[in-house]
C-alpha cells in the first residue's frame, strides 16, 4: 500500500490557484505504481466503459469507479449511480486512495465515489462543474497518474478569463470552498511525458462525498 498518508519523507505544501490547492509531486514513483495496481484490481471488478452523452455522442474519457456509487451518462442523462453499466456494484475504494483523502481533503466525512476516468492520446474533457452532489461544502479530491495534463480553470459562469495548469504523475489538487464550483477541465494530454502506465495514457481520480 503506498504511504500517502502515514510516510516519514516530506509532503510538499500546496500551491494556491484560483482557491484551488495543488500538491505537485505529493506521490512519489513507487507510490505510484503501487496505486496503479491497486486501480488494476477496481477495473477487473468494475471494466472501463466509454459513456454516452444524454445527446448521444461518445465521450473521449473512459471511466469506472469505486465506492458506494459511480458516475455514469447516457441518454437518460448525467448521474451518480450505485451500479456499473453491467449491473454489478462498484468495488470498494482502495485504502491507498483513502490515506490521500485523509490526508488532503480536511474533511471529517469519507469519500462515497472513487471517480476512474482515463485519457489517451486524443481525450479530453471539456469545462465543467461539479455539482451533482448534495452537500458542497465537501470538497473534491483530484490525483493524477501517467502522462501530463493541461488543467483549464474557470469561472463559476461559462465565459470569462481561464488559467491553465500543468498536472503531472503523482501531483494531488483539492477543489473546495471558493473553488469547489469553479469550471475546470482537461483541454489536451502530453504524450510521453510518464513512463508509468506501460501503454501512455493519464489516469484522473476525482474522489467526492456524494450524499
Amino acid at each position: 500500500m503506498p504511504q500517502s498518508a502515514k510516510s516519514v519523507q516530506k509532503r510538499p505544501d500546496p500551491q494556491e490557484i484560483r482557491g484551488f490547492r495543488h500538491y505537485p509531486g505529493w506521490l512519489v514513483s513507487t507510490e505510484q505504481a503501487a496505486l496503479v495496481e491497486d486501480l488494476r484490481a477496481v477495473v477487473a471488478a468494475a471494466p472501463l466503459f466509454s459513456p454516452m452523452t444524454p445527446y448521444g455522442r461518445p465521450m473521449s474519457v473512459r471511466m469506472t469507479s469505486a465506492g458506494r456509487f459511480g458516475w455514469v451518462s447516457d441518454r437518460r442523462g448525467y448521474r451518480y449511480s450505485e451500479t456499473h453499466p453491467s449491473g454489478g456494484a462498484w468495488p470498494p475504494i482502495p485504502e491507498s486512495v483513502l490515506g490521500i483523502w485523509r490526508a488532503v481533503s480536511g474533511s471529517d466525512r469519507s469519500p462515497e465515489c472513487c471517480l476512474v476516468n482515463f485519457y489517451a492520446e486524443k481525450a479530453r474533457m471539456g469545462l465543467h462543474q461539479d455539482r451533482d452532489e448534495a452537500d458542497f461544502a465537501q470538497p473534491v479530491v483530484s490525483i493524477s497518474l501517467g502522462d501530463d495534463g493541461l488543467f483549464r480553470i474557470g469561472n463559476e459562469t461559462r465565459g470569462g478569463a481561464t488559467q491553465s495548469l500543468w498536472l503531472r504523475s503523482g501531483d494531488v489538487l483539492v477543489m473546495g470552498g471558493a473553488a469547489r464550483l469553479l469550471y475546470h477541465g482537461i483541454d489536451r494530454i502530453a504524450p510521453g511525458t510518464s513512463t508509468l502506465l506501460p501503454q501512455g495514457g493519464r489516469i484522473n481520480l476525482t474522489l467526492r462525498v456524494v450524499t
